[in-house]
Order: structure tokens, then C-alpha cells, then sequence
């Protein structure tokens, strides 16, 4: 049943569409993470939008998608979605004959992975740079508070104040951002730095001449906190123009570049892959530990860098279970492959040593289903 809804919805919404542009609504900041990623993906398939502040709106979209998070997708029919990563899937459906994912196992494979890194591990520097340094935490507090709290009714200066503590106080101090960490916080977003400007001396795309889920994936910390914020913008334009000129080019990608060719050999994604794997995926297996034993918090370490009290998050739980349920797709020679790429410290790729279950959207309804924040209450604490 739910398949043949699916495709008379595809259905109406050809006949909706005819040969005009989808026009949908974006309820998002225009400094946020993950809604920076939308917008991208967005503008390349040409899809008309409006973006909102999703606040004024917020108990017609909490009830539609289960909780307010950046950004919720408004379809022209009124559908609601949520979650980037399955949004982008689920629009990829009007696009088979060019596709945001290479054909290839292991290529497609390496792309989602990327993606997920860009989406858990980058969030703490770019959430780091942007409340723990006073000019951009000063700057982008006005930002929101403008934005997003205006329908409030209080001084602005409280609005600001209110922004200003929220979010240093749940995703710099409560994420693991200490004194102790945050020469190892920073290093990571030189890495990405320094691993991207590598891979585009190249190539314009990270995974051959067009772009793929793994590029629009890392638009998100790269777009709105670390190419606008000053401090890491600085740091971008000083060491990694070459990542710069990708932030634009992704940005407005000529109709050129909707058609190109996929990298075949992910050799020189090498050193990329062995950072996803001693940060990202060090970070999935220890949350996944500490979910699985009903721990609220979790200590690890992350090359040789120790972070201690992490908030526990259910939804990371589950993106693991994905990249799981990914590779146990692929034929035994690509995941053969892969092992020897990812080496044996990405073994929770494929072993059943890590064993969490986050009973979070099991029927894989998603970006349709009731979200989750990916902490608890929306910020840890």
C-alpha cells in the first residue's frame, strides 16, 4: 500500500509540476548548518523556494514532523519532510537519469560516508568557532535573534542574550569543548581543510567533475558557519582558497557540471578516509557503547585527544545503523574493498561487536516519519 502511495504521489506531483520549476517552502535560518546543505542541493536541481523561520509556525510543523529543527522541507502539495539526508534521497527520485550518487558500489558508498561525516563529527568545530570566539559569537547572536525570535515579545537585547547562552552553553561547553580539547577541535577543521584543498588541486568536485552527496553533504558546516563566520572564513580564505572557490562553486554550479564523469579509484581519498574513520567513526562506535548500556553520557578518544562527559544521542545510534544497513548491501567484493580502504578500525562498519539498536524510524519512513532531535531535549545539556 505504501508503495503504490508513493507512486501516485510521484504521479500528481508530475501532473502538479508540468514543465514549471517545483516551488517548495525552506523553514530554516539562513546561517544554519544543515538548511545551507538543503538550499545548495536546491539551487542545483533549479527547485524554486521561500525560505521561513520556521517559529512563527512551529506547532503546525511539530506536529507535522515531530519536533522544530533546521531546516523542515514544505512540499508544493503541503507535504512536510525532515532531515537532510533522506530529504536529498527522496527529491533524487525526479533526477535517475543523473544522480547525486556514483554508480558504483564502492564510490556510492564512500559518498554517504563522507556525507555522515560532514553532517556529526564537523558539527562541534563549526559550533566551536562560532560561540567560542566573541566577534562571531557577538555577530551571529544578532543574526538569530533577528531572525528567528522577532515574533517574541521581549527587548532585543534579552533576545540576544537568550540566543548567545543557549547555544555556547549546550554546543561548545556541553558538547566537549574544553581547554583540554580545543587545540583538537580546531585541528579538525584544519584537516578538512587541508584534506579537501588536496583532493581539488584535482578535480572540482571531491568525487570526479560533477558533484555528489559526499560535496552537498560537506556544504553544510562548510557554507554557513565555516565559509561566513569570521574567524574560520579567515582561516579558509588564508590557507584553503581552493576549498573557498569549491564553497562558491557549489553554490552556483554551471549547468555544465550537471553532467560529468564519477572517480573510479578512491586511492587518492586515502588520507580522508583515515580521518572519517579515527574521528567520525571513533565517535558512532562510542556513542553506539554508551546508547547500548543506558548511559545519558560518554567519554572517548580521538587521536590520542580524550573528551569526557559527550552528551549520549540516539540519533547518532541510528546513523550508524544506516552506514551498517549501506555496506551490508554492497556484493562481497565491494565490501572487500572497502575493508582494505577503511582498515580494520572502521570494523563497526561490518562487525557485530557494536551492537546498539536505536528503534528510531524502523520502517525507514523518513524524511515522512516523526523526527528526532539529535540530542535529547535539541541541545545537550
Amino acid at each position: 500500500l505504501a508503495k503504490v502511495r508513493e507512486q501516485q504521489y510521484r504521479s500528481n506531483l508530475r501532473a502538479v509540476r508540468g514543465t514549471r520549476k517545483l516551488n517548495v517552502i525552506v523553514y530554516g535560518a539562513s546561517v544554519s548548518y544543515y538548511t545551507g546543505k538543503l538550499e545548495t542541493y536546491l539551487r542545483y536541481r533549479g527547485i524554486d523556494y521561500e525560505r521561513r523561520s520556521p517559529y512563527p509556525e512551529a506547532k503546525r510543523l511539530a506536529q507535522g514532523v515531530g519536533c522544530i529543527q533546521h531546516p523542515i522541507l514544505e512540499d508544493d502539495d503541503g507535504r512536510l519532510m525532515t532531515d537532510t539526508s533522506p530529504i536529498l534521497l527522496h527529491l533524487e527520485k525526479e533526477y535517475a537519469d543523473n544522480p547525486i550518487l556514483p554508480d558504483d558500489p564502492v564510490m556510492r558508498f564512500i559518498a554517504l560516508l563522507i556525507e555522515d561525516y560532514a553532517d556529526e563529527w564537523l558539527w562541534r568545530p563549526a559550533m566551536h568557532y562560532r560561540w567560542s570566539y566573541d566577534h562571531d559569537r557577538e555577530l551571529l547572536s544578532r543574526i538569530l535573534a533577528d531572525e528567528l525570535l522577532a515574533h517574541l515579545k521581549m527587548p532585543r537585547f534579552f533576545r540576544i542574550r537568550m540566543v548567545k547562552k543557549r547555544q555556547r552553553t549546550g554546543f561548545v561547553i556541553n558538547d566537549g569543548v574544553t581547554a583540554e580539547t580545543w587545540d583538537h577541535v580546531e585541528q579538525g577543521y584544519h584537516n578538512i581543510l587541508a584534506l579537501m584543498s588536496g583532493v581539488l588541486e584535482r578535480r572540482p568536485f571531491l568525487l570526479g567533475s560533477k558533484p555528489s552527496i559526499a560535496d552537498f553533504g560537506l556544504m553544510g558546516p562548510m557554507l554557513r558557519h565555516f565559509g561566513q563566520d569570521p574567524t574560520p572564513a579567515e582561516i579558509m580564505r588564508d590557507t584553503a582558497p581552493a576549498v573557498y572557490e569549491w564553497v562558491a562553486r557549489m553554490w552556483h554550479i554551471p549547468s555544465s557540471h550537471q553532467q560529468g564523469d564519477w572517480l573510479t579509484d578512491p586511492t587518492d581519498l586515502q588520507r580522508l578516509l583515515q580521518e572519517i574513520v579515527e574521528t567520525h567513526l571513533a565517535q558512532l562506535k562510542a556513542n553506539a557503547l554508551a546508547y547500548a548500556s543506558g548511559s545519558k553520557k560518554f567519554s572517548m578518544k580521538v587521536q590520542g585527544c580524550t573528551y569526557q562527559k559527550l552528551p549520549v544521542s540516539r540519533y547518532r545510534v541510528y546513523c550508524l545503523e544506516i552506514l551498517r544497513e549501506n555496506f551490508a548491501s554492497l556484493d562481497e567484493s565491494s565490501q572487500s574493498e572497502l575493508k582494505t580502504l577503511l582498515g580494520a578500525e572502521a570494523e563497526l562498519l561490518w562487525s557485530d561487536k557494536v551492537c546498539a539498536e536505536s528503534d528510531y524510524d524502523r520502517e525507514r519512513a523518513a524524511p515522512f516519519n516523526r523526527a528526532i532531535n539529535v540530542f535529547e531535549d535539541g541541545v545537550p545539556k
